[in-house]
């Protein structure tokens, strides 16, 4: 059996990340040379790394209940994660870690544990859920000046896209060359892209990855996210995940496809005739009850609140439909096998782990609890008021007030969150935009 340095050898690696994705999917860690990383001895990194939020800072509570003193955690490979990072100029090689205390606990507010406690509580009950993620994102010009508004790029032809391409394959091969490299980091890297898409927007693309285990398709998600941005920038571009980075442009989302199985592998959505089966009824009101107050995980940035607004092509209620894409929860024409939810309110912008966490656990909960969902929608309804939450801070507030989700992903992760997710909106409260300067500067 090969070891992890003969496999180091074998690619002639140089060097190592040693990475663990926070709060915010933002990749930390170490970088190491080759010849000093062990899989057997552990790395550390600060606790308060999970705390950090999206503009670097900490939570004023940094050092509360929560935290205590900061101390250190231990790191420790997944080697089922371990590739060749493909654009790096020295061959190098990355790994997904998990931290740990030092007597063996994992450390609850690491966002890949929290997947992990949810799909413990499947596992107890002899249920695997799967997922298929489908990415969203925007290409763009280089913006060094945050004040300046994104614009399209330029691509093969020596023009900006000028109107929505929706399906267009045209528009696609305008960024053959970035999707070449695409395609060739994600091979390498034995990430698995199932269809390539030209969305709604100018130069928005979707990719849609295989059906899998949550984990498996979260650390792909956390990974493709990387790869996107490091191919664009070689082709003088920004790939941004952002939910809402254009204005009078569509949003992106991160849709999430999922259903449970059973031990043989058979879909518990569909009976032995073919049929929709209780626990299929009962995860869709799960869904239906406990999404409001999972919202800030599926939308967890301030910018997540202008996708997710009338007009706008995204849902605005905790609605479902058969084939609807006008709703929240999509019951996409399909195959008994094959029957599935598509969860729509996820956005680009969400942490892969904790946005499979959320939508998962609400599933969760509707199957434990025997919850029935309301009846289809099938008209449209995108303009029907909802009890979703309009704005990161009320999202936070059920978030923080919901007990059977605190039993779920656990208090102390609900509290770590919450701070951080809180501490990044009082950042955004000092920022005076560009619409309170043309407005307000000379007429109030």
């Amino acid at each position: 059996m090969k070891t992890i340095q003969d496999w180091f050898k074998e690619h002639r690696i140089d060097e190592v990340e040693a990475i663990v994705p926070d709060m915010s999917g933002v990749a930390r860690g170490k970088i190491v040379p080759a010849e000093k990383y062990s899989q057997e001895r552990s790395m550390r990194l600060p606790e308060g790394i999970f705390l950090q939020t999206i503009a670097g800072d900490f939570p004023d509570e940094y050092y509360d209940e929560t935290l205590k003193t900061d101390g250190d955690v231990l790191l420790r490979p997944d080697m089922d994660t371990l590739c060749l990072v493909p654009w790096a100029q020295e061959p190098t090689a990355q790994v997904i870690h998990d931290a740990f205390h030092y007597d063996g606990r994992p450390v609850d507010i690491a966002p890949r544990y929290v997947l992990k406690r949810v799909l413990e509580l499947y596992e107890a009950k002899g249920w695997t859920p799967v997922v298929a993620p489908e990415l969203e994102f925007f290409l763009v010009k280089p913006n060094t000046d945050a004040d300046y508004p994104l614009e399209a790029p330029v691509g093969r032809s020596g023009r900006p896209e000028s109107g929505r391409q929706s399906y267009s394959i045209d528009a696609v091969n305008e960024f053959e060359p970035l999707f070449e490299d695409v395609y060739a980091f994600c091979e390498k890297q034995g990430l698995e892209i199932d269809t390539l898409i030209h969305e709604s927007g100018m130069a928005q693309l979707e990719i849609n990855l295989l059906h899998g285990n949550p984990l498996w398709l979260a650390d792909q998600a956390f990974r493709f996210k990387r790869t996107m941005r490091e191919a664009a920038l070689r082709h003088h571009m920004y790939a941004t995940f952002m939910a809402k980075p254009m204005q009078g442009q569509p949003g992106s989302a991160m849709h999430i496809h999922q259903s449970v199985v059973d031990a043989k592998g058979h879909n518990l959505f569909s009976d032995a005739n073919g049929q929709e089966t209780p626990l299929f009824r009962h995860y869709l009101g799960g869904l239906q009850a406990y999404v409001p107050a999972v919202m800030a995980m599926l939308a967890p940035n301030v910018n997540s609140y202008r996708r997710l607004s009338r007009n706008s092509g995204a849902p605005v209620n905790i609605g479902w439909g058969y084939d609807n894409r006008t709703a929240a929860l999509r019951v996409p024409i399909s195959d008994p096998e094959a029957r599935r939810i598509e969860n729509r309110l996820p956005g680009a912008d969400a942490n892969p782990y904790l946005a499979m966490a959320a939508t998962l656990a609400c599933g969760y909960l509707g199957m434990v609890k025997g919850l029935e969902p309301s009846a289809p929608n099938d008209g449209n309804i995108q303009y029907v008021p909802g009890d979703l939450p309009q704005t990161l801070v009320e999202a936070l507030r059920l978030f923080s007030e919901c007990d059977e989700l605190k039993e779920v992903f656990g208090e102390r992760f609900v509290a770590a969150f919450t701070a951080v997710k809180q501490a990044e909106f009082d950042t955004f409260t000092h920022v005076i935009s560009s619409w309170e300067r043309e407005y307000l500067l000379l007429n109030v």
